[in-house]
Protein backbone atom coordinates (compact mmCIF):
# COMPACT_ATOMS: atom_id res chain seq x y z
CA UNK A 1 0.00 0.00 0.00
CA UNK A 2 1.40 3.70 -0.66
CA UNK A 3 2.93 5.74 2.12
CA UNK A 4 1.65 8.97 0.37
CA UNK A 5 -1.53 9.01 -1.32
CA UNK A 6 -2.04 12.76 -3.92
CA UNK A 7 -6.31 13.39 -4.64
CA UNK A 8 -6.56 16.13 -7.43
CA UNK A 9 -6.33 16.30 -11.08
CA UNK A 10 -4.77 14.28 -13.59
CA UNK A 11 -4.36 15.28 -17.43
CA UNK A 12 -2.87 15.79 -20.60
CA UNK A 13 -0.06 18.50 -21.03
CA UNK A 14 0.20 19.91 -24.58
CA UNK A 15 3.79 21.50 -24.34
CA UNK A 16 4.69 24.00 -26.90
CA UNK A 17 7.74 22.35 -28.99
CA UNK A 18 9.18 25.48 -29.73
CA UNK A 19 10.35 28.20 -26.73
CA UNK A 20 9.48 31.98 -26.72
CA UNK A 21 6.04 32.20 -28.84
CA UNK A 22 3.04 32.04 -27.61
CA UNK A 23 0.24 29.62 -27.73
CA UNK A 24 -1.24 31.46 -30.59
CA UNK A 25 1.84 31.32 -32.51
CA UNK A 26 2.80 27.86 -31.34
CA UNK A 27 2.34 25.06 -34.01
CA UNK A 28 3.46 21.75 -32.30
CA UNK A 29 3.00 20.58 -29.01
CA UNK A 30 4.33 17.37 -27.55
CA UNK A 31 1.89 15.28 -25.19
CA UNK A 32 2.94 14.38 -21.46
CA UNK A 33 0.87 13.42 -18.56
CA UNK A 34 0.28 15.85 -16.08
CA UNK A 35 -1.82 17.90 -13.44
CA UNK A 36 -0.03 18.55 -10.10
CA UNK A 37 -1.20 15.81 -7.66
CA UNK A 38 -0.50 13.59 -10.06
CA UNK A 39 3.23 15.01 -10.63
CA UNK A 40 3.77 14.72 -7.08
CA UNK A 41 2.42 10.82 -7.14
CA UNK A 42 5.38 10.68 -9.75
CA UNK A 43 7.82 12.36 -8.38
CA UNK A 44 7.71 10.79 -5.36
CA UNK A 45 7.77 7.10 -6.98
CA UNK A 46 10.61 7.99 -9.03
CA UNK A 47 12.39 8.93 -6.15
CA UNK A 48 11.39 5.82 -3.90
CA UNK A 49 8.25 6.58 -1.94
CA UNK A 50 5.53 4.31 -2.42
CA UNK A 51 2.73 6.78 -4.03
CA UNK A 52 -1.08 6.43 -4.86
CA UNK A 53 -3.17 8.91 -6.91
CA UNK A 54 -7.11 9.29 -6.15
CA UNK A 55 -9.47 11.05 -8.86
CA UNK A 56 -11.01 10.51 -12.17
CA UNK A 57 -10.54 11.16 -15.67
CA UNK A 58 -11.86 10.45 -19.16
CA UNK A 59 -13.44 6.75 -20.25
CA UNK A 60 -11.29 7.93 -23.08
CA UNK A 61 -7.71 7.13 -24.85
CA UNK A 62 -6.23 10.21 -23.12
CA UNK A 63 -7.70 8.80 -19.57
CA UNK A 64 -6.75 5.59 -19.84
CA UNK A 65 -2.92 6.51 -21.62
CA UNK A 66 -2.40 8.59 -18.11
CA UNK A 67 -3.36 5.35 -16.07
CA UNK A 68 -0.95 3.81 -17.88
CA UNK A 69 1.76 6.08 -17.43
CA UNK A 70 1.22 6.53 -14.32
CA UNK A 71 1.26 2.75 -13.71
CA UNK A 72 4.19 2.39 -15.32
CA UNK A 73 6.22 4.94 -12.86
CA UNK A 74 5.06 2.86 -9.81
CA UNK A 75 2.11 4.68 -8.73
CA UNK A 76 -0.95 2.83 -7.47
CA UNK A 77 -3.65 3.74 -9.45
CA UNK A 78 -6.46 1.73 -7.63
CA UNK A 79 -8.22 4.48 -6.76
CA UNK A 80 -8.42 6.32 -10.38
CA UNK A 81 -11.97 6.41 -11.56
CA UNK A 82 -12.98 6.40 -15.30
CA UNK A 83 -16.24 8.53 -16.43
CA UNK A 84 -18.62 8.24 -19.03
CA UNK A 85 -20.11 11.56 -18.36
CA UNK A 86 -17.14 13.93 -19.17
CA UNK A 87 -13.68 13.54 -21.06
CA UNK A 88 -9.99 13.91 -19.82
CA UNK A 89 -8.80 17.38 -19.24
CA UNK A 90 -6.59 18.88 -21.64
CA UNK A 91 -4.00 21.89 -20.64
CA UNK A 92 -2.13 23.67 -23.59
CA UNK A 93 1.17 25.19 -22.58
CA UNK A 94 3.43 27.27 -24.54
CA UNK A 95 7.04 28.31 -23.21
CA UNK A 96 8.99 31.78 -23.02
CA UNK A 97 12.75 31.76 -23.67
CA UNK A 98 13.08 31.91 -19.82
CA UNK A 99 10.71 28.75 -19.26
CA UNK A 100 7.74 30.08 -17.80
CA UNK A 101 4.42 29.32 -18.92
CA UNK A 102 0.91 30.38 -21.34
CA UNK A 103 -2.02 27.97 -20.34
CA UNK A 104 -5.57 27.37 -21.92
CA UNK A 105 -7.43 24.60 -19.91
CA UNK A 106 -10.32 22.05 -21.72
CA UNK A 107 -12.67 21.53 -18.59
CA UNK A 108 -15.71 22.66 -19.29
CA UNK A 109 -16.60 19.83 -17.28
CA UNK A 110 -13.43 17.39 -17.72
CA UNK A 111 -13.62 14.38 -15.70
CA UNK A 112 -11.84 15.41 -12.67
CA UNK A 113 -14.04 18.08 -11.73
CA UNK A 114 -16.72 14.94 -11.02
CA UNK A 115 -15.01 12.95 -8.44
CA UNK A 116 -17.97 12.95 -6.43
CA UNK A 117 -17.45 12.20 -2.41
CA UNK A 118 -18.68 8.84 -2.77
CA UNK A 119 -16.19 7.56 -4.99
CA UNK A 120 -13.81 8.53 -1.80
CA UNK A 121 -12.24 5.60 -0.25
CA UNK A 122 -11.59 5.72 3.41
CA UNK A 123 -9.86 2.33 3.93
CA UNK A 124 -7.45 3.05 1.34
CA UNK A 125 -6.47 6.66 2.59
CA UNK A 126 -6.42 5.51 6.22
CA UNK A 127 -3.32 2.73 5.34
CA UNK A 128 -1.43 5.86 4.39
CA UNK A 129 1.23 7.83 6.21
CA UNK A 130 0.85 11.48 4.18
CA UNK A 131 -1.98 12.54 2.10
CA UNK A 132 -0.91 15.53 -0.54
CA UNK A 133 -3.74 17.50 -2.14
CA UNK A 134 -3.83 20.76 -4.29
CA UNK A 135 -6.56 23.61 -4.81
CA UNK A 136 -7.72 22.92 -8.47
CA UNK A 137 -10.08 20.04 -7.09
CA UNK A 138 -12.06 22.79 -4.75
CA UNK A 139 -12.91 24.95 -7.21
CA UNK A 140 -16.53 23.32 -7.73
CA UNK A 141 -19.10 20.79 -7.15
CA UNK A 142 -18.47 17.47 -6.43
CA UNK A 143 -14.89 17.60 -6.78
CA UNK A 144 -14.65 19.94 -3.61
CA UNK A 145 -16.58 18.02 -1.44
CA UNK A 146 -14.95 15.00 -2.38
CA UNK A 147 -11.54 16.71 -1.67
CA UNK A 148 -12.71 17.99 1.81
CA UNK A 149 -14.06 14.46 2.69
CA UNK A 150 -10.71 12.90 1.79
CA UNK A 151 -8.25 15.50 3.96
CA UNK A 152 -10.82 15.16 6.60
CA UNK A 153 -10.79 11.26 6.64
CA UNK A 154 -6.71 11.85 6.71
CA UNK A 155 -6.73 14.05 9.42
CA UNK A 156 -9.05 12.06 11.67
CA UNK A 157 -6.21 9.30 10.58
CA UNK A 158 -3.45 11.40 11.84
CA UNK A 159 -1.55 11.21 8.49
CA UNK A 160 0.94 13.95 7.49
CA UNK A 161 -1.48 16.83 5.81
CA UNK A 162 0.05 18.62 2.66
CA UNK A 163 -1.28 21.81 0.54
CA UNK A 164 -0.39 23.27 -2.23
CA UNK A 165 -2.63 26.13 -3.01
CA UNK A 166 -1.80 26.14 -6.90
CA UNK A 167 -3.09 29.19 -8.26
CA UNK A 168 -4.75 28.99 -11.62
CA UNK A 169 -6.69 32.55 -11.84
CA UNK A 170 -8.32 31.69 -15.85
CA UNK A 171 -10.02 28.47 -13.69
CA UNK A 172 -11.97 30.34 -11.26
CA UNK A 173 -15.22 32.52 -11.56
CA UNK A 174 -13.05 35.68 -10.14
CA UNK A 175 -10.14 36.43 -7.99
CA UNK A 176 -11.73 36.51 -4.61
CA UNK A 177 -13.19 32.79 -5.68
CA UNK A 178 -9.80 32.20 -6.01
CA UNK A 179 -8.60 33.65 -2.98
CA UNK A 180 -11.38 31.43 -0.94
CA UNK A 181 -10.78 28.59 -2.42
CA UNK A 182 -7.50 28.83 -1.88
CA UNK A 183 -7.50 29.30 1.71
CA UNK A 184 -10.54 26.17 2.12
CA UNK A 185 -7.63 23.74 2.00
CA UNK A 186 -5.13 25.97 3.84
CA UNK A 187 -6.61 24.93 7.62
CA UNK A 188 -6.07 21.44 6.98
CA UNK A 189 -2.75 21.66 5.84
CA UNK A 190 0.46 20.42 8.62
CA UNK A 191 2.73 21.50 5.41
CA UNK A 192 2.18 24.11 2.67
CA UNK A 193 4.43 25.08 -0.21
CA UNK A 194 3.38 28.28 -2.08
CA UNK A 195 5.07 30.08 -4.69
CA UNK A 196 6.34 33.31 -4.02
CA UNK A 197 3.48 34.70 -6.65
CA UNK A 198 1.34 32.87 -4.58
CA UNK A 199 2.18 34.54 -1.75
CA UNK A 200 1.47 37.69 -2.96
CA UNK A 201 -1.65 37.10 -4.40
CA UNK A 202 -3.30 36.00 -1.07
CA UNK A 203 -1.71 39.11 0.93
CA UNK A 204 -2.01 41.81 -2.32
CA UNK A 205 1.06 42.92 -1.43
CA UNK A 206 4.44 43.09 -3.02
CA UNK A 207 6.17 40.10 -0.78
CA UNK A 208 9.73 39.81 -2.82
CA UNK A 209 13.12 39.89 -1.29
CA UNK A 210 14.64 43.34 -1.07
CA UNK A 211 18.33 43.54 -1.42
CA UNK A 212 18.53 40.08 0.78
CA UNK A 213 16.18 41.33 3.18
CA UNK A 214 13.23 38.43 3.46
CA UNK A 215 11.47 40.88 6.12
CA UNK A 216 8.16 41.33 3.79
CA UNK A 217 8.24 37.23 2.41
CA UNK A 218 8.22 36.31 6.15
CA UNK A 219 5.86 38.91 7.71
CA UNK A 220 3.37 37.85 4.69
CA UNK A 221 3.62 34.45 5.64
CA UNK A 222 3.93 34.51 9.31
CA UNK A 223 -0.19 36.18 9.13
CA UNK A 224 -1.25 33.39 7.44
CA UNK A 225 0.54 30.72 9.90
CA UNK A 226 -2.27 28.92 12.24
CA UNK A 227 -1.49 26.35 14.74
CA UNK A 228 -1.93 22.83 12.75
CA UNK A 229 0.84 24.08 10.60
CA UNK A 230 4.42 22.86 10.93
CA UNK A 231 6.26 24.03 8.16
CA UNK A 232 5.83 26.37 5.40
CA UNK A 233 8.22 26.07 2.50
CA UNK A 234 7.76 29.34 -0.27
CA UNK A 235 9.47 28.62 -3.36
CA UNK A 236 11.12 31.53 -5.30
CA UNK A 237 11.70 29.47 -8.74
CA UNK A 238 15.44 29.51 -10.02
CA UNK A 239 16.83 31.26 -6.78
CA UNK A 240 15.26 28.34 -4.34
CA UNK A 241 13.19 28.49 -1.37
CA UNK A 242 12.33 30.24 2.25
CA UNK A 243 11.29 27.74 4.97
CA UNK A 244 9.42 28.84 8.45
CA UNK A 245 8.32 26.23 11.10
CA UNK A 246 6.97 27.94 14.11
CA UNK A 247 10.33 28.75 15.98
CA UNK A 248 12.57 29.18 12.64
CA UNK A 249 13.08 29.94 9.07
CA UNK A 250 15.92 30.74 6.79
CA UNK A 251 16.61 31.02 2.66
CA UNK A 252 17.95 27.80 0.61
CA UNK A 253 19.72 28.94 -2.09
CA UNK A 254 18.82 27.27 -5.66
CA UNK A 255 20.88 25.52 -8.58
CA UNK A 256 21.78 27.19 -11.92
CA UNK A 257 20.54 24.80 -14.50
CA UNK A 258 19.39 25.87 -18.60
CA UNK A 259 15.74 25.59 -17.95
CA UNK A 260 13.77 24.75 -20.75
CA UNK A 261 10.42 24.04 -19.26
CA UNK A 262 9.44 25.11 -15.71
CA UNK A 263 6.65 22.97 -16.08
CA UNK A 264 6.15 20.93 -12.99
CA UNK A 265 8.86 22.13 -11.20
CA UNK A 266 6.94 23.16 -8.05
CA UNK A 267 5.63 19.61 -8.35
CA UNK A 268 9.24 18.00 -8.12
CA UNK A 269 9.99 20.59 -5.39
CA UNK A 270 7.30 19.21 -3.38
CA UNK A 271 7.99 15.49 -4.23
CA UNK A 272 11.32 15.56 -2.87
CA UNK A 273 10.21 17.62 0.41
CA UNK A 274 7.25 14.96 1.02
CA UNK A 275 10.02 12.76 0.53
CA UNK A 276 12.37 14.54 3.23
CA UNK A 277 9.84 15.09 5.70
CA UNK A 278 8.47 11.85 5.98
CA UNK A 279 12.06 10.26 6.43
CA UNK A 280 12.46 11.95 10.18
CA UNK A 281 9.78 13.36 12.21
CA UNK A 282 12.05 15.42 14.07
CA UNK A 283 12.62 17.57 11.48
CA UNK A 284 10.96 20.60 12.26
CA UNK A 285 13.01 20.87 15.37
CA UNK A 286 16.40 20.43 13.82
CA UNK A 287 16.34 23.32 11.51
CA UNK A 288 19.99 21.88 10.00
CA UNK A 289 17.66 18.56 8.72
CA UNK A 290 15.15 20.28 7.29
CA UNK A 291 17.59 23.23 5.26
CA UNK A 292 19.48 19.59 4.07
CA UNK A 293 15.47 18.72 3.01
CA UNK A 294 15.17 21.86 1.71
CA UNK A 295 17.91 22.26 -0.37
CA UNK A 296 16.84 18.33 -1.47
CA UNK A 297 13.43 19.60 -2.76
CA UNK A 298 15.66 22.35 -4.71
CA UNK A 299 17.58 20.07 -6.73
CA UNK A 300 14.52 18.20 -8.13
CA UNK A 301 12.65 21.36 -8.75
CA UNK A 302 15.73 22.02 -10.75
CA UNK A 303 16.25 19.23 -12.45
CA UNK A 304 12.78 19.20 -13.49
CA UNK A 305 13.16 22.29 -15.65
CA UNK A 306 15.82 21.09 -17.70
CA UNK A 307 13.24 18.94 -20.19
CA UNK A 308 9.84 19.64 -21.51
CA UNK A 309 7.03 18.54 -19.78
CA UNK A 310 6.04 17.88 -16.09
CA UNK A 311 6.46 13.84 -15.56
CA UNK A 312 8.88 13.03 -18.58
CA UNK A 313 11.16 15.73 -16.74
CA UNK A 314 11.18 14.67 -13.17
CA UNK A 315 14.20 12.75 -11.98
CA UNK A 316 15.33 9.51 -9.88
CA UNK A 317 16.32 9.54 -6.41
CA UNK A 318 19.96 8.20 -8.32
CA UNK A 319 19.88 11.56 -10.62
CA UNK A 320 19.02 13.55 -7.88
CA UNK A 321 22.00 12.55 -5.75
CA UNK A 322 24.41 12.63 -8.91
CA UNK A 323 23.21 15.94 -9.30
CA UNK A 324 23.67 16.86 -5.87
CA UNK A 325 27.36 15.51 -5.53
CA UNK A 326 28.30 17.59 -8.80
CA UNK A 327 26.83 20.86 -7.55
CA UNK A 328 28.98 23.16 -5.62
CA UNK A 329 25.70 25.49 -4.22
Amino acid sequence: MPDVITLGELLIDFVSTTSGVSLKQASEFKKAAGGAPANVAVGLAKLGVASGFMGKVGEDSFGHFLSDTLSELGVDVSNLRFSTEARTALAFVSLRRDGEREFMFYRHPSADMLFSPEEVDEAYIRTAKAFHFGSISLISEPSRSATLKAVQIASESGLLITYDPNLRLNLWSSPQAALEGMMLGWQWADVIKISEEELAFLTSKDVSSITGSWHHLETAARSFWHNRLKCMVITLGKKGCYYLTLKTSGYIQGFSVKAIDTTGAGDGFMAGLIKGLLANDTVYENEALLREVCRYANAVGAITTTQRGAIPALPTAIQVDLFLKNSST
